[in-house]
């Protein structure tokens, strides 16, 4: 009967008790007995709300015939990689799902035989059952007996909330009564059975006969006999009671019991029966506990972001699945990095010394992103990964050291500076106050007049710093901020060098700019959050800020790959990595930090290695030495380059001039050594030297005369045009 029709059958009674007789008018029969018209009315609407109540499961709803045909028991929600992989879970459920076609015929038998034993009869209610537990209980003057079927065991532990599923009201159980009956409309009795098998707590933790069967038994469920299919049977009545591990004795005559059972129900005969009951009940020594796979500092902060998103919702992490930005491929190769270059470090390094005399663990941490769209594609908290620990990527904030100096060029670069500007590499001194302070270069070796591009390669501190000067640190502090850089930069002339305070990630995302002409991102761990009937609940989308002029991102990424060629970083080709890669190593004072933040058209990542406390790594210590190498491992075991024939093109907007990479000035046309360079229209030089070629002219002598200036020029060509 519909709502609808059970309030019209209703009223229609009240209408009947006011009764129409015209000599006893509606209105006299209420003015005198309107207390009783008022105790009719509350009970029909009493009765009417009741049903309503009743009908649409408690006012929540009742699930849809796609829900129920979608639910699957809870694993512990599901983490992917951009690929659809199996990362790991959200939470530690012991429960593994298993189809129907994988557990014996005699393990259902048991179960129903036990549980249900008209199960293949009724409709989700089993009414002898039900009458029986009424007559038991009513005698008894207690709850001695229920008469819960299969079917709304499954519907309490399926659909209905966790309060209500624990309580034991008339209430709750008409609820399962209505989840019963749309479940046997809409599945069929295997389909029923499937999931009964799976979703039923079974004790010490454990959910479904397959998780049951290999914690009790040590082996899958489709190897268990018919007497520990049986003991599996007898543990629903009570999970706590007849667990095997805490009382063989009663459950050995549990298992008998449920043995009877099935020989009541026509599944075994008496030989079957006294087989089984004879049996020796042997439990796994070990108590079974699935294997999260890939447990790692990336899998916490993808549980740390849902369980942000969960706190405004009223959903369960255990039912959800999350789709990420990370590369499992990736990611495996990120902690290996990081862990094997960490032990090689840590064998070289200097040995250090805590207080209490304990010697630290030199750590390491690193981020991978996609400079396209802030994607995190690996993510690295600690040399060995410790659950709930402290994550470095995200959190450590350490001096970046020389990795800091492009924003300082960046900075130059929107100033009017090209890479072919000249800047001295000579001591300098700053005042700082009532101090000086005197920064040198790494070993103490300077270079004279230097290009950008040269200073930047060989990260020259002094030239660094005088660049920093010129177009003033506040310019450099902003770029770094526009570009992605979240914490405080204290404005002082130390900046230059890195002298300030970053995370990991904060690092790698500001470079992302670089690689993708100008943009700023937002790094994105989780793309989406579904729901376990698929539906949408949670979504990140992609985030993107104009933050460079492109031409000056081109400008930086054409000096930071000659780092890698050329400079500091040589050691990223020297591990084999071929192809186009810029990048920047970093060391600060006395080694106590060592960095390498690289990228390429598709892929910005960082490596820090230090000790938590900030102490020396030992004479030599420095970002191309130790990170690099980390950086090229990772990028040949754990990404794959697609070509990409328009990757760092120079955009419009910028002239190319063939320069003498000496003097920065326009190469000579003998000019054995020369580079192109690319300028913004009025910044390209317009004189011509051939500084590098007079170096290598020892060969020819001393001359001294114009005329024998030009001999040696017109010698030159003849060699160049005969070759």
């Amino acid at each position: 009967m519909t709502l609808r029709a059970s309030l019209d059958a209703r009223w229609q009674s009240l209408r009947a008790a006011l009764g129409r007789d015209p000599g006893n008018p509606p209105r006299v029969w209420l003015r005198r007995h309107w207390r009783a018209a008022l105790g009719v009315s509350v009970l029909v609407a009493g009765a009417a709300v009741f049903d309503a109540w009743v009908y649409t499961c408690g006012f929540g709803g009742c699930p849809t015939r796609a829900e129920i045909r979608a639910f699957q028991p809870p694993e512990g929600g599901r983490v992917l990689d951009r690929n659809g992989r199996l990362i790991g879970r959200l939470t530690l459920v012991k429960r593994v799902n298993v189809p129907l076609a994988r557990v014996p015929q005699h393990v259902r038998e048991a179960f129903i035989a036990t549980e249900d034993r008209r199960f293949r009869s009724h409709h989700g209610i089993d009414w002898r059952g039900f009458a029986r537990a009424v007559w038991r209980n009513t005698t008894s003057l207690d709850v001695r007996e229920g008469f819960s079927t299969i079917t709304m065991q499954v519907a309490r532990n399926t659909f209905m909330a966790e309060h209500q599923a624990l309580d034991r009201s008339l209430g709750r159980k008409l609820l399962e009564l209505r989840l019963a009956r749309l479940m046997e409309r809409h599945l069929t009795k295997d389909e029923i059975l499937e999931r009964y098998l799976n979703v039923i707590y079974l004790g010490n933790g454990v959910y479904g006969v397959e998780g049951a069967s290999r914690d009790l038994f040590g082996k899958r469920i489709g190897e268990v006999t018919i007497a520990e299919g049986a003991m599996l049977a007898a543990v629903p009545k009570g999970p706590s009671l007849y667990t095997p591990r805490r009382n063989l004795a009663r459950a050995r005559a549990r298992r008998d019991l449920a043995l009877g059972l099935m020989r009541d129900a026509g599944y075994l005969d008496d030989i079957g029966v006294a087989a089984a009951r004879g049996e020796r009940l042997v439990i796994a020594r070990r108590e079974w506990s699935p294997v999260q796979p890939n447990e790692s500092y990336a899998l916490d902060a993808v549980r740390s972001t849902v369980d942000s998103v969960l706190r405004a919702g009223g959903e369960r992490m255990s039912e959800l699945t999350v789709y990420t930005t990370l590369d499992l491929v990736a990611q495996q190769a990120a902690e290996r990095a990081v862990r094997t270059h960490a032990d090689r470090i840590a064998r070289d390094a200097a040995w250090a010394w805590d207080e209490d005399g304990a010697r630290p663990e030199l750590q390491g941490a690193m981020v991978a992103l996609d400079p396209r769209t802030g994607d995190i594609r690996a993510l690295v908290g600690g040399r060995r990964y410790e659950r709930g620990g402290f994550n470095r990527a995200l959190s450590a904030r350490r001096q970046p050291g020389s990795a800091f100096k492009p924003f300082v060029y960046a900075a130059a670069l929107t100033a009017g500076f090209t890479p072919a500007t000249i800047v001295d590499d000579d001591p300098v001194s700053v005042e700082t106050g009532n101090d000086v302070w005197t920064p040198a270069n790494y070993g103490g070796e300077y270079r004279g007049r230097v290009t950008l591009r040269r200073a930047l390669a060989q990260s020259a501190n002094a030239a660094t710093v005088r660049v920093s000067r010129a177009v003033g640190e506040a310019r450099v502090a902003d770029v770094a901020h526009r570009n992605g850089i979240a914490s405080h930069l204290e404005v002082v002339p130390a900046i230059a060098l890195g002298a300030v305070e970053v995370t990991p990630l904060e690092l790698v995302t500001a470079y992302a700019p670089f690689a993708n002409g100008g943009l700023r991102v937002t790094p994105r761990l989780v793309r989406r959050i579904e729901r376990a009937d698929k539906s949408l609940m949670w979504a990140s989308p992609v985030t993107t800020t104009p933050v460079m002029d492109p031409r000056d991102a081109f400008q930086l990424t054409s000096m930071l790959r000659s780092v890698v060629d050329e400079g500091t970083g040589r050691a990223v080709r020297a591990a084999g990595v071929t192809g186009p890669v810029a990048g920047k190593t970093g060391t600060t004072n006395n080694g106590s930090d060592v960095w390498f933040v690289g990228y390429t058209p598709t892929l910005a990542a960082g490596f820090w290695f230090g000790y938590d406390t900030p102490r020396s790594l030992g004479d030599g210590a420095n970002g191309g030495r130790y990170a690099a190498p980390a950086w090229a491992d990772f990028y040949r075991r754990g990404w794959r380059e697609r070509d990409n024939a328009s990757a760092w093109k120079a955009p419009d907007g910028l002239i190319a001039r063939d320069i003498d990479p000496v003097t920065g000035m326009l190469a000579e046309e003998w000019c054995d050594s020369r580079r192109r360079e690319w300028f913004k229209p009025g910044t390209e030089p317009t004189e011509y030297t051939c500084e590098s070629a007079r170096e290598d002219d020892s060969w020819i002598g001393d001359v001294e005369s114009e005329v024998g200036a030009r001999i040696v020029e017109l010698f030159k060509r003849l060699v160049r045009r005969k070759m």
